[in-house]
């Protein structure tokens, strides 16, 4: 009978492995710096050439990167990477607004589901003052409530525990928010528009917030149904107000 030897695993890849865990968990977020070598390895109880080995490992596979005289960090270059072009292609096309609204709501659709599904005492707090931050000052400029909305979204998908959710969210922050000023900038001044956008998001935190997949999922669906309808109204206004100014003109 042949008996395969065993490896001995070395400490180097045993912290590889923690900090890898650590960034799909979410606990070390993209573009986060990690502690100093020194307060790393004195966190992980390992001797300072293991923690460098390993931090040279994570380097050659484009997990982190080492700024010179800048610190550690845990590379974005996914944000950028779906980000970059995305924003580009909304600056160029704005009809494909209504393309990343289509898939908000496979996105935010299926984090409500399972933020009412999974989410702790915790999250829900989370969720519930994110929501509060909305409200919080009547005057807020557009860019600041499209922040807080960005925020109050990403809350509900930290609450979902799916770390795909989570990482795909936070890589695509800059293209969600980009498009909820942009659908801000075309609604906000359209009379009671943003009362009811309050209340579909009101609906959808109490779902979540009781434990309710179905209606927190269906909730978020009506919401930006709401949104899409509206947009393509206010659409038509303004081709409407063109037309009438084209023809002044030439009359």
């Amino acid at each position: 009978m042949a008996f395969q030897r065993i490896q001995q695993t070395k400490l180097s890849d045993v912290i590889m492995e923690r900090i890898e865990a650590m960034i799909v968990d979410g606990t070390l977020e993209a573009g986060a710096r990690l502690p100093s070598e020194r307060d790393l390895a004195a966190k992980f109880s390992v001797s300072r050439p293991s923690l460098r080995e390993a931090i040279q490992k994570l380097e050659a596979r484009g997990l982190i990167e080492r700024r010179q005289g800048g610190g550690t960090y845990v590379c974005d270059n996914m944000q950028q990477r779906v980000a970059e072009p995305l924003l580009d292609l909304l600056t160029k096309h704005p009809e494909s607004q209504f393309d990343l609204l289509e898939f908000r709501h496979a996105l935010e659709g299926i984090c409500s589901y399972y933020a009412a599904m999974r989410g702790t005492p915790a999250d829900l707090e989370a969720i519930q003052v994110a929501f509060a931050n909305l409200q919080r000052e009547p005057g807020m400029q557009l860019a600041t409530q499209a922040q807080a909305l960005g925020e109050f979204n990403f809350r509900i998908a930290e609450a979902s525990h799916n770390v795909i959710l989570l990482h795909l969210v936070r890589s695509m922050q800059p293209l969600l928010q980009r498009n909820i000023l942009q659908n801000l900038q075309d609604l906000a001044h359209k009379p009671g528009v943003v009362q009811q956008l309050h209340e579909h998001r009101q609906h959808i935190v109490a779902a979540i917030v009781a434990g309710e997949p179905e209606q927190a999922r269906e909730h978020c669906h009506q919401l930006l149904a709401y949104i899409e309808h509206a947009l393509l109204t206010s659409n038509r206004e303004q081709s409407r107000i063109q037309r009438s100014l084209r023809r002044t003109q030439q009359g």
